[in-house]
């Protein structure tokens, strides 16, 4: 009997030190994905400049690009004669497409983020890496990798592909024939040809006014503005300061609340659901502010206002699809509707995507603050039945339930209604996944572009220590990829990964305590670091602060006196146009020409409009700083 009792104590110990580590919810039958517990926060198109246009499998046909478009494996992006496109891969990591390049994304790990560039000339601006990451760009002629930060420049030609390092920045050119070569700071490799390469190396030439743009722009991106507020590994933020204001409120300390918001608005209600391969149903927003907010933290109702709530900061911000709570109820016409809500504070997603064992639990992934229940404070360590969760706070606040008819939901941009008290009275949750299949508008970011990149460069080869991640499968589970004008899935030459180099860089704006990238996972047990949380939350078991259903949802309070503090410097101008000259002939290190005198520039929005969704940046007067070489 003693050796039973004392395996049973052994498995008791083990269940409770289970429920201690993690967040709150009920463990998981299976090991999560990485898109489960965190460890991904996916690859964001944080800029837009001029036509760029965008494909995922799945779609039918290509669309125009949208800023704030978490991408997948197997998504492309091409520029036009005068687009620009920048991804953000880490808080402090960015790589940009200039003119008229075709770049798409193979693979996007917690330590590992691959792109293809087909076409045209593509900026990696790596100012901190975590040890042990890596970031490679294949081109046809080879595969580079990066694990160390820096600067660095791609440039295609026909046949031809050229790769330079700056600010102290080293990779490895893999070539798909020949020996790897290591391509050091301030040093240029020039690869013509693929099965007998002629590998040449020189001096780097001058940064072009494209690389000093580059610069400069994430020069404006990294300052540290929102950093008393939100974690600085969360993207997005730098669009906070410029769109709104920051105010403190009793029971949620900081607060954030949109500007120029029409009259009667919510949240999730300007934008459209979009299906993402690996997270489901997610949300894109119309606003150019629309990335943090909707994928991190919680919306309050506060005197008389609408506000983001990121809860107390933490050291890794958890990137989720988006963060609502789904209603259903009686079927009163043929086509089923479908509402949502924006979740309250502390309040847990119930996740409609992910493994058995995953959907349908509820989960506070990345929130550092108090797990609100039924409008209660519970315990981190409480089981909770999701069947007993039926009180969201922001459902009962007038008007903020909004929906759309089965028919229209993720198939582009809705035009939402509002639910009246009384219906939303007989609404009941979702608890797990969303009733509604995608179809292929699902997979569109926008309406249909009229910009598509020439056969001849979809079609190009390119060399690759890796295979693409595949989603082929997933797709055609949910009935997606029978009817597509795709890329053809081209397969890349394989080579061998070169020996990774483990070094632990330093941010250039850091001191020794390296930030980790966007989206790792907290460890288990450990405590959020939240050196300006919110002002003590009720105990568990104490009622926690509701928002108030009121009509006059456009009401602003008083400024107080953070309105105005950390406002930082301007964006910096419109791109200039890449060079022309390394797109048609072999890069020999030149300058570039001239930058065209005449930038066009997408029109702002008129406030209470949803804004056009480029970049909304307005050109800086100040003097082009000059990069380190």
């Amino acid at each position: 009997m003693k050796p039973m009792l004392n395996r049973r104590v052994i498995v008791a110990f083990l269940i409770l030190a289970i429920a201690v580590s993690g967040p709150g919810a009920i463990p998981a039958a299976d090991p999560p994905s990485p898109e489960q517990s965190g460890e991904i926060t996916p690859t964001r198109v944080s800029y837009l400049y001029g036509e760029v246009s965008f494909w995922r499998p799945g779609a039918q046909e290509w669309a125009e690009a949208k800023a704030n478009t978490p991408l997948a494996p197997g998504d492309v992006l091409y520029t036009g004669a005068d687009g620009n496109a920048e991804l953000q891969i880490g808080p402090c990591a960015f790589v940009r497409a200039g003119n008229g390049t075709q770049i798409g994304l193979d693979n996007d790990e917690a330590d590992f983020v691959q792109f293809r560039v087909t076409a045209g000339q593509a900026a990696i601006d790596v100012r901190e890496i975590p040890a042990g990451h890596t970031v490679e760009i294949d081109t046809p002629n080879a595969a580079f990798t990066i694990d160390r930060k820096g600067f660095y420049h791609i440039d295609l030609s026909e046949g031809t592909t050229s790769f330079r390092a700056h600010r102290g920045g080293s990779a490895t050119a893999t070539p798909a024939a020949g020996a790897a070569a290591t391509v050091g700071p301030n040093q240029q490799i020039v690869i013509a040809g693929t099965e007998t390469p002629n590998v040449e190396t020189s001096t780097a030439p001058p940064l072009s006014a494209w690389d000093r743009w580059n610069n400069q722009r994430t020069n404006y991106l990294i300052q540290p503005t929102n950093a008393q507020n939100v974690s600085p590994a969360m993207y997005g933020t730098e669009e906070l300061a410029q769109h709104g204001t920051w105010r403190t409120e009793d029971n949620y300390g900081p607060v954030w609340q949109p500007a120029s918001v029409p009259p009667g608005w919510v949240p999730y209600s300007t934008g459209r659901w979009i299906w993402d391969p690996r997270f489901g149903w997610t949300w894109l927003d119309a606003a150019p502010w629309g990335w943090a907010p909707y994928h991190y933290g919680r919306w309050v109702f506060v005197r008389g206002y609408w506000g983001w709530a990121p809860g107390p900061v933490v050291v890794r911000p958890v990137y989720a699809p988006a963060l609502v709570v789904f209603l259903g109820g009686p079927v009163a016409v043929a086509v089923r509707p479908v509402h949502w809500a924006p979740l309250g504070w502390g309040e847990p997603v119930i996740p409609w995507w992910g493994r058995p064992g995953f959907v349908g639990v509820a989960w506070w992934g990345g929130w550092g603050g108090p797990h609100v229940v039924n409008n209660v404070v519970v315990n981190r360590t409480t089981t909770v039945n999701v069947t007993n969760i039926n009180v969201y706070n922001n459902v009962h606040v007038h008007n903020a339930v909004v929906g759309v008819s089965e028919d229209r939901f993720g198939r582009g941009t809705m035009q939402t209604t509002r639910v009246d008290d009384a219906r939303v009275r007989e609404l009941t949750p979702v608890r797990g996944a969303l009733a509604v299949k995608p179809v292929a508008a699902s997979a569109m970011s926008a309406e249909r572009a009229t910009l598509t990149p020439p056969a001849a460069v979809r079609d190009r080869t390119v060399v690759a220590t890796r295979t693409p991640r595949d989603f082929s499968p997933a797709l055609r589970a949910q009935g997606l990829g029978a009817e597509r004008e795709a890329p053809q899935a081209v397969s890349p030459r394989i080579v061998p990964a070169p020996k990774r180099t483990v070094t632990a860089t330093q941010s250039e704006s850091q001191g020794p305590a390296q930030r980790p990238r966007a989206g790792d996972a907290p460890k288990p047990g450990s405590a959020p670091n939240a050196p300006n949380a919110a002002p003590p939350a009720p105990r568990s078991g104490q009622r926690g602060a509701p928002a108030q259903p009121e009509t006059g949802q456009t009401r602003r309070p008083p400024a107080d006196d953070t309105e105005g503090a950390h406002r930082k410097a301007g964006p910096p101008p419109p791109p200039p146009r890449s060079s022309a000259e390394a797109h048609n002939q072999r890069p020999h290190g030149g300058p570039p020409p001239q930058q065209q005198q005449q930038q066009q520039r997408r029109p702002e929005a008129k406030p209470g409009q949803p804004p056009q969704q480029r970049s909304g940046e307005r050109p800086s007067e100040a003097k082009e700083k000059q990069p380190e070489k």
